[in-house]
């Protein structure tokens, strides 16, 4: 009897090596950081796939941090829409972002 490989419930494409980055700021900038996060999303579009948990709400991190709020609110939404367990979570950093 042959073993069944089971096949991710999400798709995670590069975020691994997003989150890496993130913490390791000097070798990538947000916009390459974003733009990674970007393609990770648009990968999972087209492969048919669900977006893992917490993507969405990274890229909302990092639009904020380049100055982009309405993006970053839009990204923070988009993640609480996906994953509704993670709502009072966002809205907190939210409230957090926009009293900084």
């Amino acid at each position: 009897s042959a073993c069944k490989t089971t096949e991710p419930l999400y798709y995670h494409g590069a975020y691994n090596q997003a989150v890496y980055a993130y913490f390791k700021a000097e070798d990538t900038t947000l916009e390459e950081q974003i733009n990674i996060l970007q393609q990770t999303i648009q990968a999972a579009a087209n492969a048919g796939k669900p977006i893992a948990p917490g993507i969405h709400a990274h890229l909302g991190l990092l639009y904020f941090d380049t100055g982009n709020a309405d993006l970053g609110k839009q990204h923070f939404e988009q993640e609480k829409v996906l994953f509704p367990e993670s709502a009072k979570y966002l809205d907190f950093l939210l409230t957090a972002r926009q009293g900084a």
